[in-house]
């Protein structure tokens, strides 16, 4: 079964405490790391404990240019009549911006649609790159927003060159509107991320202002496993497709599949933010790609049962596949974790993980405001700022508990959200900022 269930939040946070880091099994010249961490890895004797367990898979950086993997990319260009003015002007200039981080190897391409879609740019190499700007800067805005459609074009633009080996397959979405043409639900486009990454393609989608349908464009983001920005300004795009073109052209590991075994005695509560499989003893997720010099990790609640002083116990048992970009290799790892118990209350503080605590607190924070969004929308909005409320109060506890300032932080800035909250509402605005930090929580987004 799918879950990313709230129900559990305050028991967890009352519960959860910080970590350790496990056997880690990687050749030194693997590109991935596997490690298996606990927010205690010294766990209180004679009692059934709750522990988070993280499940942390990192990228190693490229040490030179030359060493990463080509890309097959294509932006898929809104020109509705809504981009008029300064924004189809920022939208073309970031565009352009995308081109120039781009070198022969790659590969290139541009859709643009309206009520209508079309390929500007068919898939070629960058090199010819004044002529390229020169097709990019005649895009002009009019007309409705067919979404689906043009997300589906640029599918098989990339397509094209689809078995070319090593190549990271990448969508990025520019939208500013409501879908309005075709297939325009959240369920229909989160359908359609999850069938391009089948195929290995990730979709990156950008919301420009206020106008633009956030559940829509997270959920094919999501399904897809490609990142989601929130453009409050046209401003914002340079930067924004400047940031996205820094983790295509550093993917070092794709088709990436985790899956984490849990002893017999061990009960799994609940994957904690990014979304996993369940099947009793038996959690896994899956990634479509790998940034180097970044982390991804999936948090998952269990409960431990009691056991004697200084007994050690195997909780958590992980492995990944994955295909290295660099010869497309299929690469495995493993990495156990084990905890211990003490009646020493002293211990059990001092070898906290407080960076896995910081993690949690995020986590937790992200679910906390999607489910304060969703009750806002449905009219609720003392309900909404006092899921947030008690959040930051559950979380300022465990801070307090183990001396952890981050969580502390986190804490404190949840609070004064769910103040604001209570206080002005979740205006469109607001809903958008909300909805694109709690992806980029869940999915360890870091631009």
């Amino acid at each position: 079964m799918k879950t990313n269930s709230f129900s559990h939040l305050f028991a967890a946070v009352a519960l959860a405490a910080a970590g350790v880091v496990s056997t880690v099994c990687a050749k030194p010249s693997a590109p991935v790391t596997l490690r298996v961490e606990f927010d205690r890895p010294v766990l209180p004797a004679d009692e059934v404990q709750r522990a988070i367990v993280k499940i942390a898979l990192e990228g190693c950086r490229h040490d030179r240019p030359a060493e990463r993997q080509p890309v097959n990319l294509v932006i898929v260009l809104d020109r509705s009549g809504s981009m008029g003015g300064e924004k189809i002007v920022r939208a073309r200039d970031a565009a352009i911006e995308a081109l120039h981080r781009l070198d022969p190897r790659d590969v290139f391409s541009v859709v643009i649609f309206d009520h209508e879609v079309s390929t500007l740019i068919a898939p070629q190499s960058p090199s010819d790159s004044a002529w390229l700007e020169r097709q990019i800067r005649s895009v002009t805005a009019r007309g409705n927003t067919a979404l689906f459609a043009g997300v589906s074009q640029g599918a098989a633009e990339l397509r094209k060159n689809l078995e070319r080996s090593g190549f990271v397959h990448r969508v990025l979405l520019l939208s500013d509107g409501e879908a309005n043409v075709g297939p325009s639900s959240p369920a229909d486009l989160g359908r359609l991320g999850g069938a391009l990454r089948k195929e290995g393609i990730s979709v990156t989608t950008v919301g420009l202002g206020e106008g633009f349908n956030e559940d829509l464009m997270t959920a094919l983001a999501q399904r897809s496993d490609g990142n989601h920005y929130f453009a409050a300004e046209s401003g914002d795009l340079a930067r924004i497709f400047a940031a996205e073109l820094g983790d295509v052209l550093n993917v070092v590991a794709q088709q990436i599949d985790v899956t984490i075994e849990f002893p017999e005695g061990i009960r799994v509560i609940r994957p904690i933010g990014r979304e996993a499989e369940c099947h009793g003893r038996e959690v896994s997720f899956s990634l479509n790609q790998l940034y180097g010099g970044q982390e991804k990790f999936l948090l998952v609640e269990v409960e431990v049962p009691a056991a004697k002083e200084n007994v050690i116990r195997t909780v958590a048992k992980a492995r990944a596949r994955f295909a290295e970009t660099s010869g497309g290799a299929v690469r495995e790892l493993v990495a156990e974790g084990q905890v211990r118990t003490t009646r020493n209350e002293a211990l059990v503080k001092r070898e906290a993980n407080l960076k896995l605590q910081a993690d949690y607190a995020n986590n937790v924070i992200a679910e906390a405001k999607t489910q304060a969004v969703a009750l806002a929308d449905a009219g609720r909005q003392q309900e909404a700022a006092a899921v947030m409320l008690q959040t930051g109060d559950c979380l300022r506890a465990l801070g307090a508990s183990y001396s952890n300032a981050p969580v502390m932080q986190a804490a404190a800035e949840a609070k004064k959200e769910a103040e604001e909250v209570a206080k002005d509402g979740i205006d469109t605005r607001k809903r958008k900022e909300m909805r694109a930090d709690s992806f980029k929580t869940y999915n360890q987004q870091q631009n």
